[in-house]
């Protein structure tokens, strides 16, 4: 019996200690399976790196946006079209698929796995950042391409605010997708994506707006984003203490919301 016990207590104890790697094997392989997914969304995807691209174009050659004089304007705008086409990218196509895929009761087959929803939602999110390279290699591109525009800043701290800024719109857009209907992620993702846009101040100065509509966007995780973005992306390259810590914030809140609320069917 003693012999007995101990094989249990070891057994018990060596699939503790495989816990972690085996959560990690689900993450890795559910990884893949979301990058073949959204590759298999091909006009998704295009629309998704085509948006951004024609949004720094058009506003870029139309020369009204508020620059000092020498300035390129591809400078004010990259950090600001590096944020709408992160919000694009996690809120708008990630959270508007993962609702079908609800929909269409492919989340309700993955319930039935080993796979947490945490992990799913950690998958997911890793998908997103591995489309956002792509991105921001196409912007950063087609900046330096067609307007000159050359790397400035701290690109540690640049990286940092990408990662900040992908992890809550991704988590925003799966806290939509896992909680309401397909309609209703479809609708308020697009109707958000907007309002983003509008308030983030990557196309109009925040100081161009009303004083209590830029009070109210100085708190939302879309200027946040583009000021973390704008900061470490300048000359100084200075460390954007206040919008990191906002869009930290809004990080872990969004995240803990997705995983709590987040329904498989």
């Amino acid at each position: 019996m003693a012999t007995h016990s101990s094989l249990t207590t070891d057994t018990t104890q060596a699939q503790r200690n495989n816990a972690p790697a085996s959560t990690g094997r689900q993450i890795l392989k559910q990884t893949q399976f979301e990058l073949l997914l959204t590759s298999r969304r091909g006009e998704n995807v295009l629309v998704t790196l085509i948006i951004p691209v024609m949004l720094l174009v058009f506003f870029a050659s139309l020369r009204i946006i508020p620059i000092g004089p020498g300035e390129n304007a591809a400078s004010f705008l990259l950090p600001g079209i590096l944020a709408i086409a992160i919000m694009a990218a996690g809120m708008v196509n990630l959270g508007i698929a993962t609702a079908y895929e609800r929909y269409y009761g492919v989340l309700k087959r993955l319930g039935s796995s080993p796979l947490s929803r945490s992990g799913l939602i950690i998958a997911k999110i890793i998908s997103i950042l591995v489309l956002e390279v792509v991105q921001v290699l196409l912007l950063v591109g087609v900046a330096m391409a067609l307007y000159g525009w050359r790397p400035v800043g701290s690109m540690p701290f640049a990286l940092l605010s990408i990662a900040l800024g992908t992890i809550t719109f991704a988590a925003l857009g799966l806290a939509m997708a896992g909680a309401l209907r397909a309609e209703m992620t479809l609708a308020g993702a697009n109707a958000l994506f907007l309002v983003f846009i509008l308030l983030g101040g990557g196309i109009l100065p925040l100081d161009h707006l009303p004083a209590p509509l830029a009070a109210l966007a100085q708190l939302l995780p879309a200027s946040a984003l583009t000021q973390a973005l704008q900061q470490t992306m300048s000359s100084h390259g200075s460390f954007p203490l206040y919008p990191i810590l906002l869009l930290a914030f809004w990080a872990i809140v969004i995240l803990l919301v997705a995983i709590r609320t987040f329904k498989w069917e």
